[in-house]
């Protein structure tokens, strides 16, 4: 999927797009030069493509292996293979071992070993520090070329389970989740590669053999079918070295003839309904066949989709929200991959509207879209995004090598997204409407009407029976699978002892990045790092409170009140402001959390200044739109009433009320509730502004290409007309005395999955005892699959497709919780396994997990700051706990004093599981009478 124009060449007729907003300081050209990030790329004998990136900015790599094959190369009855072979190619090579790559990770410090499978492509990536370079180099081409004699009958039988978990989780068990697949079985015919999920059919899983498994890597996984991405700090006459000694004797496959380009085809209009066990409002999905990624035409209809739906202004915003009150939002991309696309329309009715109705609305939209087309001030706003979206896509080394091996697969040139964002620059006003009439109007398309369980009326007239097939849960239907022994074969053989993994390089040294700081005369502190990476400024206002000062019989006050201070200001009214914000090509954005309310904003450095104008007009002058008011309202109504059928949110919200109480304000939605929701008043909105939204309780953090002075010279006026009151925070609550653990249970009704939350409330991050617990908690549930939890449920017995554990406080104390959604038939299963790791996991903890743990967080430094996001959560750490700048040198001095005898006391003294509270969100029918057996009493049935 192509959202975003990518580009690593950007012109600077951007700038000659925007326009200066009024009553806001103007827009500032951009400079002459082009931002370029350079590459060198070649080819090894044996066909594989190479391409480096050279970035100093910290002291990492990205490396990225890309094999030119996702579903569309699949056979009919063996769907699934590309996305199964993405899980498989971690488990082991014959070099590696056991664990593969992602027991390295834990060793060397990576960010995860990670992958992702699409349609037409699968990847491999994760971020390194420099030293370990050679390391990963060696790993990823054993992955390649020694990784198919590992893969045994009950290797491939238990990641069956495990993708199977993943098929549940993402689209079985979820609200809608079935939408895409009945719209590309209807967009695509039978023989399309489309015409299938990327995730493939439970059945199709089942029925891989080993030898299908065998056939699809010897013709897919070869070195002239492979883009290998480096992307960060390194010696790259080294580093072509190293690629050519592990890489250079895989052997060549055979030729890849490429896929023809295919549209879908719809000969008339198909409706199609589907009555969704998850799902509380109807939503209807339109689907229109379009062109592929890189066509001509896939320009113009990136910006008429975001035309029509993004904004205000925008002619579905007008009137399926404004007018006919019909949704919340609508929401309108233009898909693309490599042979085909879709532009695809999706919007969630309110409670008790018809899609009927809506339908009869998009037809109007559609209407008004034709009387007036898209304004040049439209387009040119829509071209004004592209800069400040280039630069986030391309400020991590990760993102830059995604970038650069996309368009390498898709063109044989990673500079052709120099291409890409001309194409997008270019795009006239009869562009627009030019694509709009050759693939939009008067054309067939799919429609889906997914509608809640019983309220088939709701759906599209004349819509037929969508076909989605439901997996039927039968306790015991899956046979138990053991992956742990050693498959017997013939090594793979090569040139010289691969068995031996390389050193490490010279230790990078972790660059600690420089913080300022300053207090305004009213109250507010402000934090910040000059970052030069990219032209861009980040910057977020933390004002404290947040959820925390609404009161228990109108819980929702605080996030009405931040989402009403972007619809306008007292200068601007909702639409104007949007507008403003926009043509800087800036973002921002008020949110309000359990603890804060947060004012969060991207803009170009040389538009900070009129950004943050706008930003002091939202804080202190809000419009308090009336007709904003009952709009959201109305939208968050819809949100709280489609929670109900989330089993996810269903297990937050209870888990939440369970640890804390039903008296403390932590244990409700933010959202609120229904009740509340309509209780509150605009007043009450007001009321809380005025009472809370001080400088004296705000905190900003500033990353970006502006200097500390330049920063502090543009907040004088703000600085001025804020004025500081008195607020007054709550004391941090003090915990509960540990209570026996006891099961919950909420029912929902044929679930595929059950959810699960075990923790209870632990420590504050103030704690003396709370860094250590989250060491102590690494190997537990903390080390993705270095982690107890995820080799036992997922890798040994393939229960589940992810499961974690996690300390989480700030200066109150927070949850210990570990999460997970495992296989409905295997509830009790896996919460015994649970309680069981949790009851041996002090004595069973050893040196050698210690020495991971001890690797893993001293080593990944490197990596710690090197996003905006990840320098922002630094200043917020300082901001919020008053750490020292250089706190992660004290927590590095914790990692390295810990010894086994103090893992095991903190084990002993946080990880009880016989004071927890277990609770699961599933299917009552099948799985509760079971729960009785895990030993904590009679399960507790929670009512919804």
């Amino acid at each position: 999927m192509k959202t975003v124009p990518s580009s690593l060449v950007l012109a600077a007729c951007i700038a000659s797009a925007m326009l200066a907003p009024a009553h806001a300081a103007p827009v500032k050209a951009a400079p002459d030069a082009v931002l370029k990030l350079p590459f060198q790329k070649f080819t090894l004998p044996n066909g594989l493509e190479v391409i480096f990136h050279i970035d100093r900015s910290d002291p990492v790599v990205a490396v990225n292996l890309t094999a030119h094959v996702g579903s569309a190369r699949e056979k009919a009855g063996r769907t699934g293979f590309a996305h199964l072979f993405e899980h498989l190619l971690f488990l082991e090579s014959e070099n590696l071992g056991k664990g593969g790559l992602d027991k390295m990770t834990a060793r060397i410090g990576g960010s995860g070993a990670n992958g992702s499978t699409s349609q037409d492509r699968t990847n491999y990536l994760q971020t390194v520090p420099k030293d370990a370079l050679e390391k990963m180099i060696w790993a990823e081409a054993d992955k390649l070329g020694w990784f198919i004699n590992t893969v045994t009958d009950p290797v491939l039988a238990k990641e069956k389970q495990v993708v199977k978990n993943e098929k549940r989780q993402s689209y079985d068990n979820a609200p809608y989740g079935h939408t895409m697949y009945v719209i590309n079985k209807a967009l695509y015919p039978l023989d399309h590669p489309y015409n299938w999920q990327v995730i493939g059919s439970l059945d199709d899983l089942q029925n891989a053999k080993l030898n299908d498994v065998t056939e699809f890597f010897r013709l897919w996984y070869v070195p002239n079918n492979v883009t290998l991405v480096l992307a960060g700090d390194f010696d790259p006459v080294q580093a072509r070295k190293w690629v050519e000694k592990y890489f250079s004797e895989i052997k060549r496959g055979e030729p890849i003839k490429s896929m023809a380009k295919r549209p879908g085809i719809i000969k008339q209009t198909v409706k199609l309904a589907h009555e969704d066990n998850f799902a509380k409002l109807p939503e209807l999905t339109m689907a229109w066949p379009t062109v592929e990624d890189v066509h001509p035409d896939s320009h113009a209809l990136e910006v008429l989709a975001e035309y029509l739906s993004e904004t205000k202004r925008a002619p579905f915003y007008k009137v399926l929200v404004e007018d006919s009150k019909l949704s919340s939002k609508v929401q309108i991309a233009n898909y693309t991959s490599e042979l085909a696309g879709q532009f695809m329309l999706k919007t969630r009715a309110f409670d008790g509207k018809t899609l009927d109705e809506v339908a009869a609305a998009v037809d109007k939209a559609f209407a008004k879209f034709e009387a007036e087309g898209i304004p040049l001030k439209d387009l040119n706003r829509i071209k004004a995004g592209l800069e400040t979206k280039f630069y986030g896509s391309v400020s991590s080394v990760l993102g830059k090598s995604a970038l650069l091996a996309e368009y390498n697969y898709l063109t044989g040139n990673p500079g052709y997204v120099e291409t890409s964002v001309k194409k997008t620059l270019a795009v006239t006003t009869a562009d627009v409407r030019r694509v709009y009439d050759t693939y939009i109007k008067g054309k067939p398309f799919v429609a889906t009407s997914f509608v809640p369980k019983g309220k088939l009326a709701l759906a599209l007239s004349g819509s037929g029976k969508a076909e989605v097939v439901e997996e039927k849960v039968v306790q015991g239907a899956e046979d138990a699978v053991d992956p742990s022994a050693n498959a017997a074969y013939a090594k793979t053989p090569s040139t010289f002892d691969r068995s031996k993994e390389p050193g490490y390089g010279a230790p990078p040294a972790v660059k600690v990045p420089v913080v300022w700081d300053t207090t305004l005369s009213n109250g507010m502190r402000v934090h910040g790092i000059e970052n030069s990476d990219v032209p861009l400024v980040q910057f977020d206002i933390a004002i404290d409170g947040g959820q925390l000062l609404d009161k228990l019989d109108k819980v929702g006050v605080a996030n009405l009140t931040a989402r009403m201070m972007t619809q306008g200001t007292a200068k601007r009214t909702p639409q104007e402001l949007e507008e403003a914000i926009q043509q800087l090509g800036a973002t921002t954005n008020v949110s309000a959390n359990t603890e804060d309310v947060r004012v969060s904003v991207t803009t170009l450095a040389r538009n900070y200044q009129a950004t943050l104008a706008l930003v002091q007009e939202i804080l202190l002058q809000p419009r308090w739109d009336e007709k904003e008011f009952a709009l959201i309202k109305q939208s968050v109504l819809s949100q709280i009433r489609q929670q109900e059928a989330d089993p996810n949110m269903l297990a937050s919200s209870n888990y939440s009320a369970i640890i804390y109480g039903k008296s403390n304000i932590r244990s409700r939605n933010i959202l609120g509730t229904a009740e509340t929701v309509n209780a509150i008043t605009i007043d009450d909105v007001k009321q809380y502004y005025s009472a809370n939204l001080s400088p004296s309780v705000a905190r900003m953090h500033v990353i970006g290409a502006l200097p500390k002075a330049a920063i502090a010279r543009s907040l004088a006026d703000l600085n001025r007309e804020w004025k500081a009151k008195p607020v007054s925070l709550p004391a941090a609550a003090a915990v509960a005395e540990a209570v026996p653990a006891k099961i919950y249970f909420v029912d929902v009704p044929d679930a595929k999955q059950s959810v699960l939350r075990v923790g209870y409330r632990a420590l504050a991050v103030t704690d003396a005892d709370y860094y250590p617990a989250t060491v102590t908690n690494y190997i537990l549930g903390g080390g993705g699959f270095a982690s107890r939890l995820t080799q036992q449920l997922r890798e040994g017995k393939g229960y589940t497709y992810g499961i974690n554990s996690n300390f989480s406080g700030s200066n109150n104390a927070g949850p210990f919780t570990i999460a997970s959604g495992v296989r409905s038939n295997v509830t009790l299963e896996s919460t015994q396994l649970v309680k069981q790791i949790l009851q041996d996991y002090a004595p069973a903890y050893t040196e050698a997990d210690l020495e991971t743990t001890k690797n893993y967080l001293v080593k990944s430094n490197a990596r710690a700051f090197e996003t905006s996001a990840a320098k922002l959560g630094m200043l917020e750490n300082i901001s919020k706990y008053g750490w020292r700048p250089d706190y992660v040198k004290d927590r590095e001095q914790i990692v390295k004093a810990m010894t086994l005898p103090k893992i095991q006391s903190l084990s002993q003294k946080y990880l009880d599981p016989s004071k927890m509270v277990w609770l699961v969100v599933g299917d009552a029918k099948t799985q509760l009478p079971r729960m009785k057996e895990l030993g904590f009493g009679e399960p507790v049935l929670i009512s919804r």
